[in-house]
């Protein structure tokens, strides 16, 4: 157990053409009754009580009968490339129970057995546990191995007893990339509609002798058209420059057939997830583009299933998203999304300690199971693994049920196939066809100067309130954009298209309005350069939602150290080693003389009034004098804090602490900045600024 902890093995770590999706209720006449919410958490492997030193990476099956099968890795030390059991415990009645732990591999010689993945196949009942035996190279004293083999093992009994296994050894030896680790998943596969058995595979080359950037991250696919008979190789998602790593990856197919995977793109500090498409069945996939929609969160595995709908189905559409929601490994979340994950409406937090890899499924009667990893003092393994199990009324907070459904009309407005329609002054547009576009293409506006604009028609269809939410594309040379709704300015006026961390596809509410039926207008201006001094403006698709709930929207920016909107002038070193910092990390700086500056630039999205937090890892050695300086819409002020007090813990990271209320303009005017003239060690690392709710 003196080995340290690595980070995982894979990670690099117009009106025309409107839309309408109605969610409709089943129970029109409004005659159901919405279940009593429900919550139970059980754990099923703790490694305080339990023999070995962690259980980490895991992945969960429900079978048609609702019999639950959970995996994790069972390791003998707390390292990626260690001694690692695959462990297996079962429950027959729904999750109440729970058999013991049944060791399906064993690390009888030190041997890593890693990444269990299931597939269920619905037709013949027979699920399949895929794994990789992972091997290092003499000389390797990390705690990564350097190739693994894909290896499968099979139960027709419910999990009870498994076949002997099977290498699938070769597989991959056609790919041009030297790969030599192939991990499958981990978590689950899936069944599409033609019966096709799926699941993902991450790979890279050897990392004995080889730097990081020459690694070959990626990601294929593995299918079997025989009910597991026999398994082949898909498509790799496409690898390349200025292209995103794709590591540990899931899957869902969406209603119109497609296949979405949704990958970790990297380690450490916080990501976007990292998306791409198949319309062949997983035998080719898209260009991967980022996808801002769930947040930035921790570089971790996540849960991704779908829970009613899909192909053929007359249920509303639900896809469900589990996450650590925080920078860092912390406050497990579970979102619902109604558009086929483009965006993910209503969360709840699990659980607020730490939380890591997480995988999903459902039982019949519509019960949620999360399988999850939390508690424990390290950042790269839980103490505990745990299985909760609740409804979709707990999880929605009473907001959708199966009996009455979620209430929801979506009317889609493609931006991107009716761009050469809209009303273009001062640039120029053209239509970039891209599967990772909610309609296939977006628009590729190329202003000729600030002010320039794009303007679309969009019909309404009926009076009432409607949520107006806009996917747009954020890229590094992004602009500064503002938007007007019939010539008024909605409650989200102002948008910074810089990309962070990657190119993809962002999500956010411009306002609750009402409308009446008829033709209206939504124009897009450009304001000036984006935080990476880019002018580009892309756009995707308008929205138009009317629900009997509002949405789960966090009305507040946060800028830290390392991110965007962050800079600073000289040097400021990075710590980790007090407690209390949002995010991976904070920065230092010895008492000095008020050269060395930090400063934090948000992009405000409307001209209000802004509460301005901070956060920083307070020591006896801080100064008591720390000043921050806030630049705002009436001027500025200055506010002294004492960093050697403590601030208010928020769940996901942080220690945090108020130092005043101001008026703030939209867009990127307003700033905070934070100098090393003080008595002690200034800390800089993470400010909040708080929208004012909605009067």
């Amino acid at each position: 157990m003196s080995t340290p902890i690595s980070r995982r093995a894979f990670a690099t770590t117009l009106g025309v053409a409107a839309a309408a999706v109605a969610l409709p209720s089943p129970a029109q006449a409004g005659t159901a009754r919405l279940a009593e919410p429900f919550f139970v958490e059980t754990t099923l492997w703790d490694s305080d009580v339990d023999p070995l030193a962690s259980y980490h990476v895991h992945a969960l099956a429900v079978l048609p009968d609702d019999t639950i099968l959970a995996c994790t890795e069972g390791r003998h030390e707390v390292c990626d490339a260690g001694p690692h059991d695959l462990l297996v415990r079962r429950s027959t009645d729904r999750g109440a129970t729970w058999s013991p732990t049944q060791t399906v591999a064993q690390a009888v010689n030190g041997e890593t057995w890693s990444n269990p993945t299931f597939v269920v196949d619905r037709t013949t009942g027979e699920v399949f546990l895929f794994h990789n035996l992972c091997e290092k190279l003499p000389g390797n004293t990390t705690c990564s191995s350097d190739s693994g083999t894909v290896h499968v093992i099979s139960s027709t009994d419910g999990g009870a007893t498994w076949s002997e296994r099977r290498s699938l050894a070769g597989l991959f030896d056609h790919f041009p990339y030297d790969w030599a680790m192939h991990g499958p998943g981990p978590g689950h596969g899936i069944q599409l509609d033609s019966g096709r058995l799926l699941l993902t595979v991450a790979h890279r080359t050897v990392i004995t002798g080889v730097p990081a950037a020459e690694r070959n991250y990626g990601a294929s696919s593995l299918y079997s058209d025989d009910h597991g008979r026999t398994w082949r190789a898909g498509g790799e998602i496409p690898l390349g420059d200025g292209l995103p790593a794709v590591g540990e990856a899931r899957l869902v197919q969406r209603a119109d057939g497609t296949i979405v995977v949704s990958s970790r793109p990297g380690s450490g500090n916080d990501w976007p997830r990292d998306i791409a498409v198949s319309t062949d069945g997983g035998l080719t996939w898209s260009q991967p583009r980022m996808d801002f929609s769930p947040g930035l969160f921790n570089g971790v595995d996540t849960g991704l299933a779908r829970y009613t709908g899909g192909p053929g189905g007359n249920e509303p559409g639900r896809v469900l998203f589990s996450r650590p929601d925080a920078p860092m490994r912390w406050n497990m979340t579970v979102a619902v999304s109604y558009d086929e994950g483009h965006s993910f409406r209503y969360s709840r937090s699990i659980s607020p300690i730490r939380a890591y890899y997480s995988d999903l499924g459902r039982l019949s009667d519509g019960t949620i199971v999360l399988l999850y990893g939390c508690d424990g003092d390290l950042d790269g393994s839980p103490r505990r693994v745990a299985v909760a199990r609740f409804n979709l009324e707990w999880l929605t907070q009473g907001r959708d049920s199966l009996a009455t459904g979620p209430g929801l009309t979506e009317c889609t407005h493609d931006l991107g196939r009716t761009a050469q329609h809209a009303t273009v002054s001062g640039g120029t547009v053209a239509v970039v066809e891209e599967a990772t576009a909610r309609g296939g293409a977006r628009a590729a506006f190329v202003p000729g100067a600030a002010g320039a604009f794009i303007e679309y028609p969009f019909t309404v269809a009926r009076s009432g309130t409607h949520e107006l939410w806009l996917r747009y594309y954020r890229s590094g040379d992004g602009g500064l954009v503002t938007v007007t709704v019939d010539g008024q300015t909605p409650r989200t006026s102002a948008l910074d298209l810089t990309a962070f961390r990657g190119d993809g596809y962002d999500v956010v509410l411009l306002d609750t309005r009402s409308l009446q039926p008829g033709q209206h207008k939504i124009r897009f201006t450009l304001a000036g350069p984006g935080r990476g001094g880019g002018t580009a403006v892309s756009l995707d698709q308008l929205s138009l939602v009317q629900a009997p709930f509002p949405a789960d929207v966090r009305e507040e920016i946060t800028v830290d150290n390392g991110g965007l909107g962050f800079q600073t002038t000289g040097t400021w070193p990075s710590s980790r080693g007090i407690p209390g910092y949002y995010g991976f990390n904070y920065l230092t700086h010895a008492r000095g003389d008020g050269t060395s500056v930090a400063r934090w630039r948000p992009a405000l999205p409307g001209e209000d009034r802004y509460e301005v937090l901070v956060s920083y890892a307070a020591d006896p050695n801080r100064a008591t004098n720390a000043t921050y300086v806030v630049h705002h819409a009436d001027g500025t002020t200055s506010v002294a804090v004492n960093q050697r007090q403590r601030g208010v813990p928020d769940v996901r990271t942080g220690e945090w602490r108020s130092i005043g209320t101001f008026r703030f303009r939209a867009g990127l005017d307003g700033y905070v900045e934070l100098g090393d003239g003080a008595d002690g060690v200034v800390i800089a690392d993470a400010v909040r600024f708080r929208r004012a709710p909605r009067r």
